[in-house]
């Protein structure tokens, strides 16, 4: 702005390596709190089912109720980052994640375990745009790119973190049961769930620490028209030529905004190219990022394993493995980043993602080809009654087989899914496998299938009748028996799956962020941001609530082959329409997108 008087640099004392340091660690712990919202519950919930005495349905509102509050937080989010700052909603998001933590792990009824979820979604959610926002507008040009990656590694490590703790609770319940004691497996349950909640306070408390001791961003600062003390936080974390370049980029910036557009509305200005297609670019890439498919493929993982041709146990440690990979494949990336550039990484990620998702289909296609299935069988089992449970034996399998035409299969172990509705509802069961009688366990009933309120009815289905579902018949709608194919062909699945996820970590697991944070201007940054994180989330969920039902009536194969014609999409969007934005000043990149909306310097407007 004209008449701002810069400070002098003589009486500011900074030491900016440390400073930065310090930055990077506190942005990486709200990262592992980010890890540790989406994969806490994986390891709790087994524990949870077991001893909560919960419906199904209520199960299912505490697992969603995280969703539910990053959804509604994600929306506020630009919002309270402008009105609050980029510091106190850090603090304010981690004071949320904290409190929750105690009213999960002592709670004793379904009210408090919603309200805690609650809090840890609404936690993510106001992470998921601040710290990125924080760190685009605090690092030098060089080096944000690698900054805003360790918000995408720790995030990572966070859901390698809650994998280990949920696989060590196991085996300390499973050495437990070997004692045949229900009472006493029963009481280490209960408190082997509240422990996974527990063990993840520490690192709230922490980012609580680190984020009072940072200071606001300097472009909060001077959008408030505080030129000073934005200065002032630019000399927290670089070189005093460097923060006094940065200070006077944003008053060229402003001014030249004022000079351009002294008559017009605000809302007029809004609709400036400078605005509009980095604000529609960035809602691409986020939307693109879901359609890969990694969060189904991260949440149902070890269910894929299974269906593969893997044992549970070997399902798990390859989930366990998968998580491993992700974190070190973004440690890959953070070393790229800044060095190839964010274009670079985005195509060689989504072209290797392309790659791995389609082999990945052609591996399930020539197991999912020869599946049957035995609707009919099972919808007599059932006869009239709302609900249905049996195991799925080997002699049940032959039965069903030979029924229908199928008597070679018979020997061969195989897995059951059946597709179940009541009314305008339906779900789907876990796989389970004949060869694996002892949980082998398939029960349809009402509460796993229809919404407990209406709330939840018009989220999974706003054209079904609640009412009648809660009287209606169960109705098979699909039985589906799948051979399952050999270990040999579960570990090739499970090598694709880890080349996928590794081209993800290292490519758009890192740049989306990237993405989102350095493409808006500053004038919109905040609420550009969370708009375009909601349609993230939103595309996810979508995803997720169509995942299991069309893996039920089209198999894993067609599922991946989706997966990969969206990623090719993904793939054009970043080679030809995304800019590099290595090393540029974030209003260099702003008048990166300016530059067709105004005449050259020296040229009338017709030139």
């Amino acid at each position: 702005m004209e008449g701002i008087r810069v400070p002098t640099f003589s009486a500011i004392q900074t030491q900016p390596a440390s400073y930065n340091r310090l930055l990077l660690l506190t942005a990486g712990l709200g990262g592992l709190l980010y890890g540790i919202d989406v994969g806490i519950i994986a390891g709790a919930l087994p524990y949870l089912e077991a001893t909560s005495g919960l419906t199904a349905g209520q199960i299912s509102f505490v697992v969603a109720a995280v969703l539910l509050g990053t959804v509604i937080s994600t929306l506020f989010a630009g919002l309270l980052a402008d009105q609050l700052g980029r510091k106190w909603l850090m603090i304010l998001s981690g004071l949320l994640f904290a409190a929750s933590i105690p009213v999960i792990a002592l709670s004793h009824g379904f009210g408090m375990l919603v309200l805690g979820r609650l809090c840890q979604g609404i936690s993510a959610g106001l992470i998921g745009v601040v710290v990125p926002l924080y760190l685009a507008e605090c690092l030098l040009p060089d080096k944000r790119g690698r900054g805003t990656a360790m918000f995408q590694f720790f995030l990572t490590v966070g859901i390698v973190a809650a994998a280990a703790v949920g696989m060590y609770f196991s085996l300390r319940v499973e050495e437990v049961a070997r004692q045949g004691n229900a009472q006493l497996l029963f009481a280490f349950q209960d408190r082997a769930w509240r422990g996974i909640f527990w063990v993840s306070l520490p690192p709230g408390l922490l980012f609580i620490l680190g984020s009072f001791m940072l200071a606001e961003s300097p472009r909060w600062h001077f959008r408030r028209g505080h030129p000073q003390r934005a200065l002032a936080s630019l000399l927290r974390s670089r070189a005093p030529e460097q923060a006094r370049m940065e200070l006077e980029e944003m008053q060229q910036n402003a001014t030249a905004e004022r000079q351009r557009l002294p008559r017009r509305r605000v809302a007029e200005s809004l609709l400036q190219r400078k605005y509009v297609i980095p604000f529609l670019l960035a809602c691409a890439i986020l939307g693109l990022n879901q359609t890969t498919g990694i969060n189904s493929i991260i949440g149902y993982n070890t269910a894929i394993l299974i269906q593969s041709g893997l044992s549970d146990v070997q399902a798990h440690w390859g989930y366990i493995l998968f998580t491993a990979i992700n974190a070190l494949a973004t440690v890959v990336g953070m070393l790229l980043v800044d060095r190839k550039g964010r274009k670079f990484l985005l195509s060689i990620g989504t072209a290797g993602i392309v790659v791995s998702l389609l082999f990945t289909a052609w591996l399930f296609t020539r197991t999912e080809r020869r599946r049957v299935d035995v609707r009919a069988q099972v919808q007599a089992l059932a006869g009239n009654s709302g609900r249905l449970q049996f195991r799925f034996t080997p002699a049940l399998q032959q039965q069903w087989l030979e029924r229908t035409g199928h008597p070679r299969l018979a020997a061969q172990p195989a897995a059951l899914t059946v597709i179940y509705a009541y009314g305008g509802f339906s779900a789907s069961t876990p796989v389970v496998r004949s060869n694996h009688p002892q949980s082998a366990l398939v029960t349809l009933q009402r509460s796993s299938c229809v919404p407990p309120n209406g709330v939840l009815a018009d989220f999974s289905n706003p054209f079904a009748s609640l009412q009648r579902a809660r009287t209606a018949p169960l109705r098979i709608q699909h039985a589906l028996v799948t051979p399952l194919p050999s270990p040999r062909i579960g570990w090739l699945v499970a090598l694709s799956l880890y080349l996928f996820v590794a081209f993800y970590a290292a490519g758009p697991g890192i740049c989306v962020w990237l993405a989102l944070s350095e493409l808006m201007p500053t004038r919109i940054r905040s609420n550009g941001m969370s708009i375009a994180l909601l349609i993230n989330e939103a595309i996810s969920t979508f995803i997720a609530a169509i995942f299991l039902p069309t893996v039920g009536h089209y198999g894993y194969a067609f599922m991946f082959f989706a997966f990969a014609g969206f990623t090719v999409l993904y793939f054009i969007t970043v080679t030809f329409f995304f800019p590099e934005t290595k090393g540029k000043t974030l209003e260099e990149i702003e008048a990166f997108f300016s530059v067709r909306n105004t005449p050259a310097a020296g040229q009338g407007a017709g030139s």
